[in-house]
């Protein structure tokens, strides 16, 4: 039986192949590359195609592909073979460093956001050699960047890899104050844990709405449901278990670290939790995740949904995205630490994320904003649309301590020594957790738990990055030029304590007396995606991007467009599916199960035999068929009237007129499914559904 460690990562191009098979000169050079974000030599390129092209074709490979994230949310690729002519009429393998670093896929059939137009097709692909180049489907896949003939970035990674190097490069100017002169990157990393829908292949190829939206728009609960909360760390089940192996089999091959495996709350729900990855390689696992996780589903006989919210009335899918920064040398940045100088560093560092994070706390709620999300956000699963932190009590005491000079009430508990003596001691161990808290501190990193199951991680952590950088940025500046270093340390950390502790909230986020306390406190709280999205062209935000070089002024009105457009099409989708299925399968068969009970009243009344109960649900399916039409013409009429002239209003309409009808053609047929006999239900139901998997 073969072992784990025999052949995780086969199907990557990683360090250990780049060390064996590239002189050394040359993987001295593509490791500076990789390490330190400097530019790569062309004649690098060409050895390193060269030994990539030799080693993909001994494994199997055929073609080649510069895979890349565009603003779909989801990948693409382009493959081409590696057969060139020779002189004989036959063909050799072969592969140049300009192919490696350089592809041109056409840039105006993606979403663009106006930076390309149909007659405006030339684009480029570039080689990101800091996430290794891997085999799938007997295909080289080469991760890049995407960018149009201008320059824009057209893609998910640009930003991220720029979001990145900004954080590493404040990072490096306030860890040199601390005598850290030895650090030469610093760079974020995640672990982004992902929970999905496993049902059966069957019932999905049966339900239209899952096939064109991803979740139910019709369906009334079933008896059972989360309810008892037995499905949650439950026995997986066969099918399910033989899914998750090979998942994790083919995971393991790519270098994917895979680590965690669990059912979830609802049922038919499962989590995979992974490793921390570098965070542009996080991000790039998680779209191999995402993708392996419906292919080898299919191979089973199995769907998996990563909708947020495929079925009412039980738990959606989040991606929760543990998010932490560490130093080429090995220290995290949000570990407290065990010497006086890193406490004192680790406050810095925290107070500089509570800061982030209140002063763009509608860029994370932009960054986790779908209309597949909003139906999860602020249910009991999720945490309220408002963005706020959690900190934990012990932690929250060393801050009130800092800002009030009152004393520690240590209870017992053992604190660990700051170096400056104005700074107060820190709480070993000072964790916890609340699942209602959008971003919470577990410990020596964060999790923003608002992420939705279908997002890429890269949006979150590009809007969480800038954001830190920025405030890292200001720190320095002050610090840099202190006479007094300690005490301007601590009235640093207190002021920005004072001026931003609206966001901690170590509470119930589900309660309703803290959406009264945030709107008190003067948090945003955006509920729907067409509320959030204008935050994106809001001064403040233009400003952060592009002073830190993360997004142009128009890049970043490309993603307000796409964000709006992308929204109303979601809708507008779904409205036209629900229509679809209730005039071509409810309707239709809610009229012949009406006949066949007339027919059923009129021969047993020529019996004499009593009919209430026929009656009774004929007269009550009629009124369902009457309201069902009503609705149905309503929501084909709103669709004829949608604004057209502005994105923004656009998506508005869709959201307050478009929704509430679908809504309401499934409160009607939903009400009526009980009415109806199973074998005449048109559709898979609930019951099918949740516990078709045995």
């Amino acid at each position: 039986m073969k072992q784990v460690q025999d052949y995780f990562g086969c199907l990557v191009f990683d360090d250990k192949v780049m060390k064996s098979r590239l002189s050394s000169d040359i993987y001295k050079s593509l490791r500076k590359t990789i390490d330190n974000d400097e530019e790569l030599d062309l004649s690098v390129a060409n050895s390193v195609a060269q030994a990539m092209k030799d080693w993909a074709v001994e494994n199997g490979a055929t073609h080649y592909t510069h895979w890349f994230q565009p603003m779909t949310g989801t990948t693409a690729e382009k493959h081409d073979s590696f057969i060139s002519p020779d002189a004989d009429g036959r063909v050799i393998m072969e592969f140049k460093g300009k192919e490696l670093v350089k592809g041109e896929p056409d840039a105006s059939s993606f979403p663009s956001g106006g930076l390309r137009a149909t007659a405006e097709a030339r684009g480029y692909t570039a080689w990101d050699p800091t996430s290794y180049a891997f085999i799938k489907d007997k295909c080289l896949c080469i991760p890049t960047a995407f960018c149009s003939y201008g320059g824009e970035a057209l893609d998910k990674k640009t930003p991220l890899l720029r979001s990145m190097q900004a954080l590493s490069k404040q990072a490096i100017r306030v860890l040199k104050l601390f005598g850290h002169n030895e650090v030469k990157t610093v760079k974020t990393t995640v672990g982004p844990e992902q929970e999905y829908f496993i049902i059966d292949k069957k019932y999905y190829d049966q339900r239209p709405d899952l096939i064109y939206t991803g979740r139910t728009l019709f369906g009334a609960m079933s008896p059972k449901g989360q309810e008892l909360d037995d499905h949650y760390f439950g026995t997986i089940k066969t099918r399910v278990q033989e899914f998750m192996n090979e998942l994790n089999e083919e995971l393991w091959k790519l270098g994917i670290l895979a680590k965690t495996e669990h059912n979830e709350v609802a049922p038919a729900q499962h989590e995979l939790a992974p490793i921390f990855s570098t965070t542009n390689v996080a991000a790039d696992h998680n779209q191999i995740t995402m993708e392996l996780m419906q292919k080898i589903a299919s191979k089973h006989g199995l769907v998996c949904l990563l909708h947020e919210k495929p079925f009412k009335g039980v738990n959606g899918s989040g991606k929760h995205n543990n998010w932490s920064m560490s130093t080429n040398t090995g220290l995290n940045l949000l570990e407290p630490g065990a010497t006086p100088a890193d406490n004192a560093q680790f406050l810095l560092f925290l107070v500089a994320v509570i800061k982030a994070v209140d002063e763009y706390q509608d860029l994370l709620r932009i960054s986790c904003a779908s209309a597949s999300n909003d139906f999860r956000l602020g249910a009991n699963e999720a945490p309220p649309a408002i963005i706020s932190m959690f900190l934990g009590s012990e932690l929250q005491a060393v801050l009130d301590h800092i800002e009030t000079g009152k004393p520690l009430n240590c209870d017992g508990k053992t604190f660990l020594k700051i170096g400056a003596d104005v700074l107060p001691p820190l709480p070993k161990d000072s964790t916890d957790r609340n699942r209602t808290s959008p971003f919470a501190f577990t410990g020596n990193k964060f999790e923003f738990r608002a992420l939705g199951s279908s997002d890429s991680i890269s949006c979150c952590n590009i809007m969480l990055n800038t954001a830190v950088a920025e405030e890292l940025k200001q720190f320095a500046d002050i610090l840099e030029t202190s006479k007094s270093f300690d005490k301007d340390l601590h009235e640093l950390i207190k002021k920005t304590i004072i001026e931003h502790k609206r966001i901690i909230f170590n509470g119930n986020g589900y309660d309703q007396s803290w959406v009264v306390e945030a709107e008190k406190r003067g948090l945003l709280n955006l509920k729907s995606t067409p509320e959030a999205l204008p935050y994106y062209i809001a001064p403040k935000n233009i400003k952060l991007f592009t002073s830190n070089g993360i997004y142009s002024e128009t890049e970043i009105h490309a993603r307000y467009e796409i964000g709006q457009e992308h929204y109303a099409k979601v809708v507008n989708i779904e409205a036209l599916t629900a229509i679809d299925m209730a005039t071509k399968g409810y309707l239709p068969a809610i009229s012949k199960y009406s006949s066949s009970l007339a027919k059923t009243i009129e021969a047993k009344k020529s019996l004499g035999v009593d009919t209430t109960y026929e009656e009774y649900e004929l007269n009550t399916l009629s009124l369902g068929l009457k309201n069902a039409l009503a609705v149905v013409n309503s929501l084909k009429d709103a669709l004829g009237n949608v604004p057209e002239e502005d994105v923004a209003k656009t998506s508005l309409y869709y959201r307050n007129d478009i929704l509430p009808k679908i809504e309401d053609l499934r409160t009607v047929i939903d009400s009526l499914e009980g009415h109806v006999s199973k074998e005449n239900w048109p559709y898979p139901t609930y019951g099918d559904l949740l516990f078709g998997v045995r």
